[in-house]
């Protein structure tokens, strides 16, 4: 069942993503032709706090079976996972992991600025998901698309969208026959049509995307 917190609907299980699911397909023809070729969703739930922020990080431009591979060894060589632990460690130790040099100073970044402020991140839950956003983007190397994958997967918000997600634009135009692929703007008014079941409509054009891209059967954008 979904549970509201705070006013917020929160995804928490597969069941909550086959709520939104029939809600969207009972609404929405593309979302009935994404689910048809695609199946169901998976539920993509991770940690929150600095652990799940730092995994997002951790993933971003790179395939994920290299994520996966890269975030097993940062996740094993910070132990606890904490701001603490990730400052105390130089950048020889981070590189050690395979982390690319940017993604290391973002990592070492955030964890002093959470050392010296305090960590508010679990805090998140309780507010808002624009507050959550405005509050992420504030720090040191995360933006809109981080903070977006912070809400959808970490928070579980049922609501929220990422439509800065290259892989969101282009299932997008591939699932609705558009000429070009919608941009960020583009893409959020698109996905007004989703509310408030945008969580899973994103979680439904991800496994969309991905199936059409394995079977080699779309147009190249």
């Amino acid at each position: 069942m979904v549970r509201a917190h705070n006013d917020h609907r929160i995804i928490e299980t597969p069941e909550d993503v086959d709520t939104g699911l029939r809600a969207l397909k009972r609404r929405c023809p593309h979302m009935r032709r994404a689910h048809a070729l695609a199946g169901d969703p998976p539920l993509r739930r991770d940690s929150g706090g600095f652990e799940g922020l730092a995994r997002i990080v951790v993933g971003q431009q790179v395939s994920i079976a290299s994520a996966n591979a890269i975030w097993a060894r940062v996740a094993t060589g910070v132990t606890p996972f904490t701001p603490q632990r990730m400052a105390q460690l130089d950048e020889a130790a981070l590189q050690a992991f395979g982390l690319s040099r940017p993604k290391i100073a973002t990592l070492s970044k955030l964890a002093r600025h959470l050392v010296d402020g305090g960590d508010w991140l679990p805090e998140l839950a309780q507010v808002s998901d624009d507050d959550v956003r405005e509050k992420l983007v504030a720090l040191p190397g995360i933006g809109p698309w981080t903070a977006d994958v912070y809400l959808l997967f970490c928070l579980g918000r049922a609501d929220s969208f990422a439509p800065g997600d290259l892989a969101l634009q282009v299932a997008a135009q591939w699932l609705m026959g558009l000429d070009g692929r919608p941009d960020g703007r583009a893409l959020e008014a698109i996905a007004e049509r989703w509310r408030p079941w945008r969580g899973v409509a994103a979680r439904m054009l991800w496994a969309y995307y991905g199936v059409v891209k394995r079977s080699g059967t779309a147009a190249p954008v």
